[in-house]
């Protein structure tokens, strides 16, 4: 009898898996991280409150990252290659781990005020994790995802000369060097951070480039 009660627990017919659903999750969760950021950014009071909440965001970011995990070591079939899946999925979750890693510095390295600069450098994130958001929720047409793609690219561009002209001034006219440091490693944590998203974007071109 035990035999054919466990059995019964078994379904012959496995249950179909929309990972393009999980995935837009994913993407939702990290937009909602980038702009928690820049809400921090903008209104730069509660810090501790506010980086809080973007480190339970993060949290939510790795569960979402363990089921989608999950579901694909059970699944024979998806509707993209697992391996495909499984990379999209890695670098959405790093897209967030380097949000996470810029509040924590605010906190952690006691700044006072962000700089324009910084607003600037998180506006960038967010706009790249809006198009990132944009792009997985077309993922199923392909074929439109593209555009999403280039304009991340752009974004990230745009990040690194402004943090490569910044830091570069900073050597020449910061004299406190305990300052210098600080923000060298926030401003290379944002820089960081969008290029983790222009990471996302590379993936999402080599499904399209690969299923079209």
């Amino acid at each position: 009898m035990a035999k054919v009660r466990w059995l019964k627990k078994i379904s012959l017919t496995p249950k179909e898996v929309d990972f393009f659903k999980m995935l837009r999750e994913s993407s939702a969760n990290v937009l909602e991280g980038a702009r928690a950021l820049k809400e921090l950014m903008e209104n730069y009071t509660e810090v501790e409150t506010k980086v809080k909440r973007i480190q339970e965001i993060e949290h939510e970011g790795d569960q979402i990252t363990h089921r989608i995990f999950d579901k694909l070591n059970k699944t024979f079939i998806t509707p993209i290659d697992s391996e495909d899946i499984y990379s999209l999925t890695s670098q959405l979750d790093d897209v967030l781990d380097a949000v996470e890693g810029i509040a924590s510095r605010f906190l952690n390295f006691k700044i006072t005020e962000p700089t324009p600069e910084a607003k600037d450098l998180v506006d960038i994130i967010y706009r790249a994790a809006e198009e990132i958001n944009k792009a997985l929720g077309n993922l199923k047409d392909l074929d439109h995802t593209l555009p999403f793609c280039v304009e991340i690219n752009r974004l990230e561009n745009e990040a690194d000369d402004i943090v490569e002209s910044l830091i570069g001034r900073m050597f020449e006219e910061e004299e406190d060097i305990r300052k210098l440091l600080k923000w060298k490693e926030i401003y290379s944590r944002m820089e960081v951070a969008a290029d983790r998203c222009e990471d996302v974007a590379n993936v999402i071109e080599a499904i399209v480039v690969k299923n079209l």
